[in-house]
């Protein structure tokens, strides 16, 4: 499996430290507790300290308790803000969302005083290990920007592009989709579509390859591309794939996990550090993916990944 790959790829960082707002959740903890078994990470769990302590001895068991601190905070607001301010003073590497509102952990994401804003453009990206399809994806922005605009959708890329690297694609074909291939002046995302192909060619967006319009099929289907005529090197064979809306990610993004049944991990990069943003409703497996991911992003940042294929 792919993603599996990835967690491999993790326990090279077995020292990288994850600080978990709001972490009374059992997902949370399961997931915390299969990263200690596969042998990456270590764990500051911001929260209620008597909930805390129950759940991790029942979830974590003897696996891994000396990688594990618990910090009492009384709110979700509380935990929310202290987990934040240790990834600011470099105590921890990484963000993670427990059991908390997803607006009250970007509140202190994006405190002026103690919070993670670089400036960037914060954007979700997604890795999917879709079943007898040969490679992973990436699929950006699925759950933070609504509708971005032309310069929006190349911090997205950028932002996208780092994260590709991260985990051994070293040079991404992205592909910006749009219900044609063709730049439509009533389709406003094919214009954008045209416009960052444009930018990618004059250097404007580096260290990848950016064709577009295209549609989903002639973006992943070397067929589709080739029964269209399209001359491309990214049609077919596209690593990223950027959606024009946050209606356009969240549908692809759903559907890839129900219908497909694609395993997938994600984070939030264009911060300080990554920030593993999962919905509460996602399993303990998907948070682990998450978090590899997120190791493996901090680690390139900051320019200790090793080489090696996702």
């Amino acid at each position: 499996m792919k993603l599996q790959s990835l967690v491999t790829k993790a326990t090279q960082f077995p020292e990288a430290t994850v600080a978990v707002a709001a972490a009374e959740d059992e997902e949370v903890l399961k997931a915390v507790a299969q990263a200690l078994q596969a042998g990456f990470g270590r764990f500051i769990l911001y929260g209620d300290e008597s909930v805390l302590s129950r759940l991790v001895a029942e979830h974590v068991q003897d696996v891994g308790h000396d990688a594990i601190r618990i910090v009492h905070a009384s709110t979700n607001e509380e935990a929310a803000h202290m987990a934040v301010k240790a990834v600011h003073e470099k105590e921890a590497s990484v963000l993670m969302k427990g059991n908390v509102p997803t607006a009250t952990i970007l509140k202190a994401v994006l405190n002026k005083e103690y919070g993670l804003r670089t400036g960037r453009v914060l954007s979700h990206v997604a890795v999917f290990d879709v079943p007898h399809y040969e490679r992973p994806i990436l699929v950006t922005d699925a759950a933070m920007n609504i509708a971005p605009d032309l310069q929006q959708k190349a911090e997205i890329i950028m932002n996208a592009v780092q994260v590709a690297k991260a985990i051994g694609i070293h040079t991404p074909k992205v592909a910006p989709l749009a219900a044609v291939e063709v730049v439509n002046p009533a389709m406003p995302a094919t214009i954008d579509a045209a416009a960052l192909s444009l930018m990618n060619q004059r250097g404007q967006l580096k260290d990848c390859i950016v064709d577009g319009p295209l549609a989903l099929d002639n973006a992943i289907s070397v067929e589709s591309a080739q029964h269209k005529g399209i001359q491309s090197s990214v049609a077919g064979h596209a690593d990223i794939l950027v959606v024009p809306n946050i209606e356009t990610g969240n549908v692809l993004y759903k559907s890839l996990v129900y219908f497909a049944r694609a395993q997938v991990g994600a984070i939030i990069a264009g911060a300080k550090a990554p920030i593993v943003l999962t919905s509460r409703a996602d399993s303990a497996e998907s948070k682990l993916y998450s978090l590899a991911l997120a190791i493996c992003a901090t680690n390139k940042q900051q320019g200790g990944t090793k080489d090696g294929d996702f």
